[in-house]
């Protein structure tokens, strides 16, 4: 059983309102999809938890053509939860059909992200994951990011991870700042970062954060 995760760059012409709005927008980083309902019809319901002030998000969202209702869940920590129901236009239609054809199984979360693209992760056979990548619709065009023989524990661990979070626990292993004792400091991650301290030490928080929650919510293999 193979794994394929990729990182599918869109043209803003046919990215989704609310993704355009973290691209543009100073403070959002990703949009992770975690949830999701197609047996609403017309209008799925979707689960979205979304790390960003919600307070510039919501009126944007109102103004979303294709929403028709939707609730926000606030949490501590300047992220939100974000329940929505929409229509899905013809071009996010084909996009998601490339990736749920039968004999794959897209996995959660999906991560729409502030550089643009929107990342995910498929499991199936190997020919029919390359299909799903040849079969991109027009405007769309998937970078192969890793492939190979399917592991939950190893792909479940850093999957919310942001780049630059992802970059930031890099630098803290490979200057010592997780060895017992530990061999370098907060400052080091920041200088090789080139970044404050106090930024260093938020983005491996976080990281730690999102790490630990997927330990948990998995529990001991």
């Amino acid at each position: 059983m193979r794994y394929l995760r990729v990182a599918v760059h869109q043209e803003p012409a046919v990215r989704h309102p609310m993704h355009q709005f973290v691209v543009e927008q100073e403070g959002y980083s990703v949009s992770r999809l975690l949830q999701y309902n197609t047996s609403l019809a017309e209008e799925p319901a979707f689960l979205f938890h979304v790390d960003g002030d919600p307070a510039p998000y919501e009126p944007a969202l109102r103004e979303t053509d294709s929403v028709s209702t939707y609730e926000i869940s606030r949490c501590p920590d300047d992220t939100f939860y974000l329940y929505v129901r929409e229509t899905i236009p013809e071009h996010s239609r084909d996009f998601v059909g490339a990736l749920t054809q039968p004999g794959l199984v897209r996995l959660m979360p999906v991560e729409y992200r502030a550089d643009g693209t929107v990342r995910l992760t498929a499991v199936g056979p190997a020919e029919m994951l390359q299909t799903a990548v040849d079969e991109m619709p027009d405007g769309m065009d998937a970078e192969v990011l890793e492939v190979g023989e399917y592991d939950a524990r190893r792909l479940d661990a850093g999957s919310d991870l942001t780049d630059r979070q992802f970059e930031a626990v890099l630098a803290a292993v490979d200057c010592g700042y997780y060895e017992t004792p530990s061999e370098g400091s907060v400052e080091d991650v920041g200088d090789r970062l080139d970044c404050a301290p106090g930024t260093a030490a938020e983005l491996l928080r976080r990281a730690e954060r999102s790490v630990m929650r997927n330990v948990a919510s998995t529990g001991p293999f």
